[in-house]
C-alpha cells in the first residue's frame, strides 16, 4: 500500500511540473509580441534587425531634418550622436515633438528607413526617456540640463 502511495504521489509531482514547464511556454509564447525591444541608431546600424522585428527606437530629432510630405506622412532622422537612423511615421505627432528634442518611436527598420507605428514626445523640458538618456550618454552626447 505505501507503494501506491508513493508512485501516486511521484504521479502528481511529475504532472505538476509538466504543468508548470508547459505554462511557463505559453505565457513566454504569447508575450513574445508584446516585448519591445530599446535600440539606439548605433545599434540598428551595426546590427539591423529583421524587417518583421518590431522594436522601440530613441535619440534626438536631428535639427533641420523634419520634412512634412503631402498627407500625413512625416519623415525625419533619429540620431545619438554616432549614428543616424531616417524615420518615416504617418500619422499626427505629440505636440511637444521638435528638433533637438528627445524622442522614442515604435515601428519596424524596412529598407533602412524605421517605419514608425507611435512616436512619443518628451512631456515637458527637463524630461527625456531614461533609454534615450543612456545611448546619448554612451555616445557622449547627453548633457546634464542645470535644474533637476
Amino acid at each position: 500500500m505505501k507503494t501506491l502511495k508513493k508512485r501516486r504521489r511521484i504521479q502528481v509531482i511529475t504532472l505538476a511540473v509538466v504543468a508548470l514547464a508547459l505554462s511557463t511556454v505559453l505565457i513566454g509564447y504569447a508575450m513574445r509580441d508584446g516585448i519591445n525591444f530599446f535600440r539606439s541608431p548605433s545599434q540598428v546600424i551595426a546590427e539591423p534587425p529583421k524587417p518583421s522585428e518590431v522594436f522601440r527606437i530613441g535619440g534626438l530629432v536631428e535639427e533641420g531634418s523634419i520634412i512634412r510630405g503631402q498627407g500625413e506622412t512625416v519623415h525625419f532622422v533619429v540620431t545619438d550622436g554616432g549614428e543616424s537612423v531616417p524615420v518615416a511615421y504617418k500619422g499626427v505627432l505629440p505636440d511637444l515633438f521638435t528638433e533637438n528634442q528627445g524622442m522614442i518611436g515604435t515601428g519596424s527598420y524596412v529598407n533602412g528607413v524605421f517605419q514608425a507605428t507611435e512616436i512619443l514626445a518628451k512631456h515637458d523640458e527637463t524630461y527625456m526617456p531614461k533609454e534615450v538618456v543612456d545611448a546619448l550618454k554612451e555616445q557622449g552626447v547627453y548633457q546634464e540640463s542645470g535644474e533637476s
